[in-house]
């Protein structure tokens, strides 16, 4: 499970080949033990829950690299390891 960002104390995750679970492209964001799993193209909470402020921050991250985030999760999806993405504080 490759950490492809960090942000405001905050670890952003893609799974290699996590594709049975929540069936469409998702990260993890982990937040002091606290994990949410959001969809990369709607930014839909599929799973678990973030602080408000830091739910907001992911959401704003998903939204600036959405592309990225998409061209990550085809190579993750095919095992390959995804390219690190910058995070809002960088």
């Amino acid at each position: 499970m490759p950490t492809i960002s960090m942000f405001y104390d905050i670890l952003i995750r893609m799974f290699f080949k996590d594709t049975e679970k929540h069936h469409l492209p998702h990260i993890h964001a982990d937040y002091q033990g606290k994990v949410a799993v959001y969809s990369i193209p709607e930014g839909e909470v599929l799973a678990g829950s973030l602080p408000s402020n830091k739910h907001k921050l992911v959401l704003a991250w998903i939204e600036i690299h959405k592309e990225d985030l998409i061209a990550d999760w085809e190579l993750a999806a095919n095992g390959k390891n995804p390219f690190p993405i910058k995070g809002l504080d960088q």
